[in-house]
């Protein structure tokens, strides 16, 4: 049976994500931030606990024998003026949706070493690329997971160990319900398909590079109706 490790796997594209596995016959081990009962739709093992702890990270990774793919998928959202934020603020963006990749790949890669072979697949955002006013430290977190996802898969290609990222656009998730009905009419307006995705589209996408051949590594793939 495969293995797969999701963080931010309550809600949202994570979420989405463990039932697509879940449904594919992989061993599921799951991260939340809060509480483990969270997460208790999923059969599996269960952890709760901050993503940026590299102690909280190693502990996880002591359970798991061996691993086929790690997702990472936490993450946060801060909406506002930069000279509003506090360092806390950008610290907990920068520490959720960033380092916390640094540290899971680090644990992950010695796993997917011994057998030659693993996927990582991150999830980013087209604000990764493109830059949203008001969201300057979330753009700035996922411009890294763009180049953080690049430089890996060039170190861990000769290794037959893939890394690629997708690149949502709007998703109906959690991290949209601060808009108002008028302001997700205005947006979703800009979006060519007129509508906004779904976690499960983002979940499909996952699960595919998740299943691709291994000369298919290094790529942000956009998902985003064709908005940009």
């Amino acid at each position: 049976m495969k293995t797969v490790l999701i963080t931010g796997a309550s809600r949202g594209i994570g979420r989405a994500a463990a039932q697509k596995f879940q449904k594919e016959g992989y061993e599921l081990f799951l991260i939340c931030h809060r509480d483990v009962r969270d997460l208790q739709e999923f059969k599996g093992h269960h952890f709760a606990g901050d993503v940026g702890d590299p102690s909280f990270i190693k502990s996880v990774m002591d359970e798991i024998e061996s691993l086929d793919v790690l997702v990472n998928n936490a993450g946060i959202a801060y909406y506002g003026l930069l000279q509003d934020m506090t360092f806390d603020e950008w610290d907990s963006v920068i520490r959720t949706n960033l380092t916390s990749m640094f540290l899971t790949c680090r644990e992950a890669v010695p796993k997917m070493l011994r057998k030659r072979s693993g996927k990582i697949i991150n999830v980013s955002s087209v604000w990764g690329s493109e830059g949203a006013a008001l969201e300057t430290a979330y753009s700035a977190s996922k411009g890294g997971v763009d180049a953080f996802t690049r430089a890996l898969a060039k170190e861990l290609a000769p290794s037959n160990i893939q890394v690629n990222a997708i690149a949502p656009g709007v998703i109906d998730t959690d991290m949209n319900k601060h808009l108002s009905q008028e302001e997700r009419s205005a947006l979703v307006s800009e979006i060519p398909a007129d509508r906004m995705g779904s976690p499960e589209e983002a979940a499909e996408l996952i699960f595919q590079l998740a299943e691709s051949n291994s000369y298919l590594t290094g790529q942000v793939i956009s998902l985003n109706g064709g908005w940009f």
